[in-house]
C-alpha cells in the first residue's frame, strides 16, 4: 500500500515527467520515504521538491531505493551537518564574487568556511561526502526474503558487499567432529518437540538490567574470600583434609593450605611470581611468596583457588611439594523427561555477522538461509551483533542511531527463521556497542516481540545455563580461553593441551569467569558476579567462542564447543551444530551429546 510520502514524491515527480523505476518495490519505496521524513523532519512535500532538485542535478530519471540512499547521505545528512543560516540582508554569493575575485580552487576547508557564511541550496551541492570505502552504494535493498524489508544495509551509507567473502570457498564444509554422524544429513524438527528454559529459576537468572558502578570495595573482598571458602570446604570434603592451617605462621612440618593464586607483580604470571592469598579464617588473608620447583606437574593462573601442601619454615616463603586438583560440580539428573523424544538439534554461531571491510549483513543471512535449510530445535546466537570493534562503527559511519540497526538485525533474524519454527536464544556480548558494557551482562530488552515470537524467542544475560529436554548447557560470549590463556602457566607432563587445562579450569573452579584479576577489557560487577556468574551444576555441554581456533573436545565428561566466529577478519569463519539426547534410562557417565560439528559457513 502507498503512503502519503510516496504519494506526494511521485505526485512531484509526474508534474516533471519523472517516474518510479519499473519493477521497483513500493512498500519499500513507502517505508524508506517514511524513514526520512522522520529521521531528518522533514514535511512529505518538501521532502519531493528536494528529490526533484536532485533528480535535475544528477540527471536521474527514475526513482530506486539505491537513489534514495544516495539523496539522504549527499543531501540531507550534510543538510544536518550545517549551522543553521542566518537571515540577514547581505549582498548574493553572485555579486561578491564579481566584486572581488576569489581563488581559482577552494580546498575542503575553505569550502566548509564558505558554507557557514552562505545560505544552502536545495538544488545544487558543492561537493558530496564520501568514504573511503565507496561513495555510491551499489547495491539495492532488492534481493532474497527477508532481506527486502529488513536489510541494515540502508543505515549505512557505504554498505557495499565484502569481495573476499562473496568470493570464498570451502562453504559448508566441516571444520571439525566429535561423536558419530547421525545419518547422511543434519537437520531438526523446527523446534517442535523442544523444551528449552533457563536452567535456574527467574528469580535466580539474571533477567533485567541493574545498577552498576556502585562497588565497594569491602563487598568485593567478601565476594572474593567467600569463594576461597567455599572451593577449600568443597576440596576438604573430597580429600578427607582434616584441617587447614595457617600460610603465615612459621611450622617446621608439612602443612596444607587454602588461598588464592596470585602475581607478586603487575606483569604476567610465571614461575617465580607465584604469591597466595590465604583465607580469612586460617590465615587473615596474609600473602606469602610460593616457590613451585619442588611441584612435579602443575597448572596455574591468578584467581585459582587452590590447597597445597608444603612447608613454610620462616613465615616468608611457602615451598609446595603437592598440589591437590579441583573437583568440578556433580551433573544434573533430570527427573521429567518424556519417552521417545528424538534428539535435539542445536546451532550455534558467535559473532561478528558482518566482516571487518563491510557493514552489509550477507554473513547473517547466509547463516538464516541454513536455518532455514536444516531446521535446527534450537538455535543459539551469540553476540557481537554490532561489533564495538568494527571500523566503520568505530568511525560512526551510520546514518541512525546503533540501536535502530540492532533492532532492524534483531528483526530480520527472527522474522526471517519463523518459517522454520526454531527456537532462538539471543546472547549479548561486551562488544555490542549498543548494550550496557558489564559483566555479568544483563539480556536485551524483549520488549518489541511480538506474542507470537515471544514463544520462540528466548533472551538471556551473559552468562548463562540453560535446560534443552533435560541436557544442560552452559555458555558465555567473553573470549575466556584467550584471556586465561594468556595468564596461565603450568609444568606438566600429563599431555593435556592449553585449552583442555583451561577447560579443566573452568569446570572445577565452578566459575564462568574465574579469572582474577580480570582481564583489561572486562568491567566485573562481583556484587552480582557470585549469584550469576557461578556454574550451578556442571554443564552436558559447554559453549565458549573465542578468536582462537575451533575445536569440540570432551572434558571431565563436558562436551565443550569453541564454534568459532561467523567471519574472520574479511572472510567467512565458522558455526557450531550439535545433536544432544538425555535418554530416561541413560545410565553412568556417557555425555547426552550424541554428536558435534564445526561448518565452515
Amino acid at each position: 500500500m502507498a503512503s502519503s510520502a510516496l504519494e506526494a514524491v511521485e505526485a512531484e515527480l509526474t508534474l516533471f515527467g519523472l517516474d518510479v523505476a519499473e519493477g521497483e518495490d513500493e512498500d519499500a519505496l513507502a517505508q524508506k520515504l517514511e524513514e526520512l521524513c522522520l529521521l531528518h523532519r522533514v514535511e512529505e512535500t518538501e521532502l519531493a521538491e528536494e528529490l526533484v532538485a536532485f533528480f535535475a542535478t544528477k540527471g536521474i530519471l527514475h526513482l530506486t531505493v539505491n537513489v534514495l540512499l544516495d539523496f539522504q547521505h549527499n543531501v540531507l545528512n550534510k543538510r544536518v551537518a550545517k549551522p543553521p543560516a542566518k537571515k540577514e540582508t547581505r549582498p548574493s554569493a553572485a555579486e561578491e564574487t564579481n566584486a572581488i575575485p576569489g581563488p581559482p580552487d577552494l580546498d575542503e576547508e575553505d569550502e566548509d568556511l564558505l558554507d557557514a557564511y552562505t545560505s544552502p541550496s536545495k538544488t545544487s551541492q558543492k561537493r558530496e561526502i564520501t568514504t573511503p570505502e565507496n561513495p555510491h552504494p551499489k547495491r539495492t535493498l532488492s534481493g532474497r526474503s527477508p532481506r527486502l524489508a529488513f536489510s541494515p544495509n540502508s543505515f549505512s551509507p557505504s554498505a557495499t558487499p565484502s569481495q573476499k567473502y562473496a568470493s570464498r570457498s570451502q562453504r559448508g564444509e566441516v571444520a571439525t567432529s566429535f561423536g558419530s554422524v547421525l545419518g547422511a544429513s543434519w537437520s531438526g524438527n523446527g523446534g517442535s518437540e523442544t523444551s528449552l528454559k533457563l536452567f535456574s529459576s527467574d528469580k535466580d537468572s539474571l533477567r533485567k538490567p541493574y545498577k552498576y558502578m556502585f562497588q565497594d570495595l569491602r563487598e568485593n573482598r567478601e565476594v572474593l574470600s567467600y569463594k576461597i571458602e567455599e572451593l577449600g570446604e568443597a576440596l576438604k570434603a573430597h580429600y578427607g583434609i582434616e584441617e587447614f592451617s595457617s600460610l603465615i605462621i612459621p611450622v617446621q612440618d608439612r602443612v596444607i593450605v587454602v588461598g588464592q593464586v596470585g602475581c607478586d607483580a603487575n606483569g604476567k604470571l610465571n614461575a617465580k611470581s607465584v604469591v597466595l592469598e590465604g583465607d580469612q579464617e586460617h590465615s587473615s588473608g596474609g600473602l606469602v611468596p610460593v616457590d613451585v620447583s619442588e611441584l612435579p606437574e602443575y597448572s596455574l593462573f591468578p584467581g585459582q583457588v587452590v590447597v597445597m601442601e608444603g612447608i613454610n619454615s620462616t613465615g616468608k616463603q611457602f615451598f609446595a611439594s603437592k598440589l591437590y586438583e579441583g573437583v568440578p560440580l556433580p551433573f544434573h539428573k533430570a527427573t521429567d523427561l518424556l519417552e521417545g523424544v528424538e534428539p535435539q538439534m542445536v546451532l550455534v554461531a558467535c559473532g561478528p555477522y558482518t566482516t571487518s571491510d563491510s557493514i552489509t549483513y550477507d554473513p547473517l543471512l547466509d547463516l538464516i538461509d541454513v536455518i532455514n535449510k536444516d531446521k535446527p530445535d534450537v538455535c543459539i546466537l551469540l553476540g557481537p551483533f554490532l561489533d564495538a570493534k568494527h571500523k566503520q562503527v568505530e568511525a560512526c559511519q551510520f546514518t541512525s542511531s546503533f540501536e535502530d540497526v540492532f533492532k532492524v538485525c534483531l528483526k530480520t533474524i527472527i522474522e526471517g527463521t519463523r518459517s522454520a519454527g526454531s527456537r532462538l536464544v539471543i546472547v549479548p556480548s561486551l562488544r555490542d556497542v549498543h548494550h550496557v558494557y558489564v559483566y555479568p551482562q544483563p539480556p536485551f530488552s524483549g520488549s518489541d516481540l511480538s506474542k507470537e515470537d515471544e514463544k520462540r524467542v528466548l533472551f538471556v544475560s551473559d552468562p548463562c545455563t540453560l535446560e534443552i529436554n533435560g541436557v544442560v548447557v552452559g555458555l558465555t560470549s567473553v573470549d575466556l580461553l584467550f584471556h586465561m590463556g594468556s595468564e596461565e602457566i603450568s609444568s606438566s607432563s600429563s599431555g593435556l593441551d592449553r585449552f583442555s587445562r583451561i577447560l579443566k579450569h573452568i569446570l572445577t573452579q565452578r566459575s564462568y569467569y574465574p579469572l582474577y584479576p580480570p582481564a583489561e577489557e572486562m568491567n566485573v560487577d562481583y556484587e552480582h558476579f557470585y549469584p550469576y556468574a557461578s556454574l550451578p551444576v556442571s554443564p552436558d555441554v559447554l559453549i565458549t567462542p573465542s578468536d582462537l581456533k575451533f575445536f569440540i573436545k570432551e572434558v571431565l565428561g563436558c562436551v565443550c564447543m569453541n564454534p568459532g566466529r561467523l567471519t574472520k577478519g574479511h572472510v567467512g569463519g565458522t558455526y557450531g551444530r550439535l545433536y544432544v539426547q538425555r535418554k530416561v534410562s541413560q545410565e553412568g557417565p556417557r555425555s547426552p551429546c550424541l554428536s558435534a560439528q564445526v561448518v565452515k559457513i
